[in-house]
């Protein structure tokens, strides 16, 4: 699968998911998909994949019929090309904060992939009250297939720790400002995505989030405690 089948998926009105293997693995990438995942989260930014780990992974994931969904560590221009140029499926750009710096964005992906850009998906984050602030005219440049809202970054920008104690849901507040940055986009006719657990996936979903972000840890954690609660630990 590469950006073009996951962007008329989400068209037709489908939902995403994208899962984090919180390792360099393109094994593990590989079987998440094989369980069911429809794209990866590749993270270059708290990750320590590197490019030759990004180029064996994409092509690994894509063998199954997952998409490789890259998210560097800046914007910067020769970041982003040098991903794409080793077979990135899409990037998912943090700190988003201006239409410049998406529109910056857009045209580096056009760049590097002159013949075949549509190709590859573009999701611009959203994660900050600065970027939620400045967000009709974030929604009006063309060439963002999805608009991120990063509850973790947003929470720490609010004032807030980036993530509730295992279990818990996130202050009210956050969750209102995602609410009203997910009604704005989808009323902007663009597609909406964001972090989610699997509890709160259909409570976004009802909202009208189509692009959903999903760690693998939580999953082997309920595993793991189940399997020591079966044992009496």
């Amino acid at each position: 699968m590469n950006g073009t089948k996951l962007r008329e998926r989400l068209s037709k009105g489908e939902a995403i998911t994208m899962f984090n293997p919180h390792h360099v693995s393109p094994g593990l990438s590989a079987r998440l998909v094989e369980l069911g995942a429809d794209s990866i989260f590749v993270d270059c930014e708290h990750g320590s994949w590197g490019f030759e780990d990004v180029r064996i992974a994409a092509q690994v994931i894509r063998g199954v019929g997952g998409a490789a969904i890259v998210r560097p560590d800046s914007h910067q221009r020769s970041l982003l090309i040098r991903y794409l140029n080793a077979g990135a499926d899409g990037l998912m750009v943090p700190m988003v904060d201006t239409a410049g710096q998406a529109r910056a964005i857009v045209d580096a992906v056009r760049y590097a992939c002159p013949a075949d850009h549509e190709k590859r998906l573009v999701v611009s984050m959203i994660e900050t009250l600065d970027a939620i602030g400045n967000i009709d005219s974030l929604l009006a440049v063309e060439g963002i297939d999805v608009f991120f809202i990063g509850p973790g970054d947003l929470s720490q920008n609010m004032g807030y720790p980036p993530a509730p104690p295992f279990g818990q849901p996130r202050p009210q507040a956050v969750i209102d400002k995602v609410g009203f940055t997910v009604d704005k986009i989808r009323a902007a006719g663009k597609i909406a995505g964001t972090l989610v657990t699997a509890d709160e996936l259909p409570y976004w979903l009802e909202k009208g989030v189509q692009f959903f972000y999903v760690h693998s840890d939580p999953f082997l954690r309920l595993g793991l405690n189940g399997i020591k609660k079966s044992l009496g630990r």
